[in-house]
């Protein structure tokens, strides 16, 4: 059964990974814009809610990577024609969603929908 205190977690995990991923983002040689800045913050919150609301019956850690990866789509279609800023944004998806199942399913002990 959903519980609200699993979207909850997931959604300020995925709000923190939005902070880290701004961050490094930002931390390059070329400046990003404020817009780009928010885009990132909230893709990654709304990548830590879909993770918290999603039923998809898959073993943790691996649900975390498939939601981290369908998440980072969006993010990805922009820099499509530069591979390694766009493999980046898939890669920092899947380990974001990793850690938000992480946290959410065995630091805060509540397992998604339909698993133990």
């Amino acid at each position: 059964m959903l519980t609200t205190k699993r979207v909850i977690i997931a959604t300020i995990s995925g709000f923190i990974f939005g902070l880290v991923c701004m961050y490094l983002a930002s931390s390059g040689p070329n400046p990003i814009d404020n817009n780009t800045k928010l885009i990132i913050f909230f893709s990654r919150g709304l990548m830590g809610f879909t993770v918290g609301i999603s039923a998809i019956r898959l073993n943790w850690w691996l649900h975390g990577i498939v939601i981290g990866l369908i998440g980072s789509i969006p993010m990805a279609i922009p820099v499509m024609d530069q591979p390694g800023i766009m493999f980046g944004t898939f890669l920092m998806g899947a380990i974001y969603g990793f850690l938000i199942e992480l946290i959410t399913t065995k630091l805060f002990k509540e397992p998604a929908v339909g698993t133990k």
